[in-house]
């Protein structure tokens, strides 16, 4: 796939963008990058927090898939940040990926991902945009999740250069994984999430629409949905959206606006 950048000093969200365009008739592989959002935000309408200094993108696609298909592009988009980030922290730096959106660098999210798609008569998907936002330079404070920055954690480098070094490499390795998936499916893809994943068979609760649940966490079935193992007596149970939390972990969102998805 290549890449056509479209750059901008600020815009409302580049996802709303990407959207607008997409909606215009323009091709996939329409890349909107911003040095910051007005009105970024993540899951379920959570603000993101995008001041200047952070890499905020949307990939636009065009996937002429079904839904649950094209919702697999947020594992791809996970694992190319996670390779992307890797090269350039020190080898004692572990990268992680939170299910099923967030990307963990020693057990502080540094990225996050949100996908959005229209549909069109028969339900297939016409286009979907894939927005990724990595903490650069900052991170925002006060947030239910802690939060890091790839210069805090001791990736090299100042201003704009660094943070289109990190905008460029996670393009590279967003084609590459784009073209596996595309090529072989899904489970090369499962496959490399799972060698990141945080959690793998610890303890875990999920917050769902209306209602936590818990047990641990099995991995991902094949087609990308996570597997709860149940505490005695129940029945594993597919969970294909909601709110991971490990133990020790606050879950203030209830509470305290978040401002980081």
């Amino acid at each position: 796939m290549s890449f056509v950048l479209m750059g901008y000093e600020s815009l409302d969200s580049t996802n709303d963008e990407a959207r607008r365009r997409a909606e215009a008739g323009a091709e996939a592989g329409t890349v909107v990058w911003a040095r910051r959002q007005d009105a970024g935000r993540g899951r379920r309408g959570r603000r993101w927090v995008s001041e200047d200094g952070n890499v905020y993108c949307s990939v636009l696609l065009r996937p002429a898939c079904r839904p649950a298909i094209g919702a697999q592009l947020s594992l791809v988009a996970a694992v190319a940040v996670a390779d992307a980030v890797t090269g350039g922290l020190p080898p004692a730096r572990e990268v992680r990926l939170k299910w099923p959106n967030d990307v963990l660098v020693d057990g502080r999210k540094v990225a996050g991902i949100l996908l959005e798609s229209g549909a069109d008569a028969d339900g297939r998907v016409p286009w979907l945009v894939v927005g990724v936002g990595i903490n650069v330079l900052h991170c925002p404070e006060g947030t239910d999740f802690p939060t890091t920055s790839l210069v805090a954690e001791g990736l090299r480098g100042e201003g704009e250069g660094v943070v289109k070094g990190v905008l460029n490499g996670f393009l590279e390795q967003f084609g590459r994984w784009h073209r596996i998936w595309r090529d072989g499916g899904l489970e090369p893809v499962r496959t490399a999430w799972l060698e990141r994943a945080a959690g793998l068979g610890e303890a875990i609760s999920v917050r769902l629409q209306g209602e936590t649940v818990s047990g641990r966490f099995g991995g991902l079935d094949g087609d990308g949905t996570l597997l709860l193992l149940p505490v005695e007596g129940e029945d594993v149970r597919r969970i294909a959206a909601g709110d991971v939390f490990f133990p020790g972990m606050v879950d203030a969102s209830a509470a305290v606006p978040s401002r980081h998805p």
